[in-house]
């Protein structure tokens, strides 16, 4: 007997509501149209035509871009296989479709051009506004030499939220918050990422630094094991040269 089955987008882990849902059988593949069309390293297919949609993905193309989301975090959720990154060039933020809605990202959207864009909130072109308005206000605090009381009261919390998790008394809710609220944080999140980023470096250094030293430990093990020739004392030489 047939079975009804129910399908989950490959990118987001949601059902089929709320989007259109276009699926390759033959690779059991589901993807809603949001997901693939705001992916950042999706493009649509060469044969796309506004009046026949049924082929505007490419099954590839779609394996390729999941198989790039694996690595890459979702800014909301924190599960990986977040293909939508913020178009703010400098910014890393990444998301599922879904996921970007819930954390208020902007979207723009222009199918007549065939452009999908995402800015995470920090990055959302309709707060330009506020960001050119604080950076006149921090160049004002600089005039009035305010700079260092500021930088020393960003230090003074960043020593507290320091203390918080490494005190192991710290209650767990206080402790999320104090962890959502450096994750907020532009900068301790690039700060992450870049340690993260030169991890393998670190790896390979590590790794060749011990090949060395097994190298040096099995040169000694073989001097150890080499048999000197036993020595003439000094008595017995004298002794001989006398005679």
């Amino acid at each position: 007997m047939a079975k009804m089955v129910r399908r989950t987008c490959a990118f987001c882990s949601e059902g089929e509501s709320g989007s259109i849902m276009y699926i390759a059988e033959e690779q059991n593949i589901a993807a809603h149209r949001d997901c693939l069309l705001f992916s950042s390293g999706f493009v649509e297919s060469e044969e796309y035509n506004p009046e026949n949609l049924d082929i505007r993905f490419d099954v590839e193309s779609v394996l390729n871009e999941l198989k790039r989301g694996k690595r890459l975090v979702c800014n909301f959720c924190r599960k990986k296989g977040a293909t939508v990154g913020c178009e703010e060039r400098a910014c890393r933020r990444s998301y599922h479709y879904f996921c970007a809605l819930c954390d208020d990202a902007a979207i723009e959207t222009d199918e007549v051009n065939g452009v999908y864009r995402v800015f995470c909130p920090k990055h959302d072109p309709g707060n330009r506004t506020n960001h050119y308005v604080r950076i006149d206000f921090l160049r004002k605090c600089k005039q009035a030499g305010l700079l260092d009381d500021i930088f020393e009261e960003m230090l003074d919390t960043l020593h507290l939220a320091q203390e918080k998790l490494m005190d192991d008394n710290t209650s767990e809710t206080e402790y999320e918050e104090t962890v959502m609220s450096l994750f907020d944080c532009g900068l301790f999140e690039n700060i992450l990422t870049n340690i993260h980023s030169g991890t393998e470096e670190k790896i390979q250094e590590l790794l060749e630094s011990r090949k060395q030293l097994d190298h040096q430990i099995e040169l000694l093990q073989d001097l150890k094991e080499v048999v000197l020739p036993p020595q003439e004392s000094t008595a017995s030489t004298s002794s001989t040269a006398s005679e």
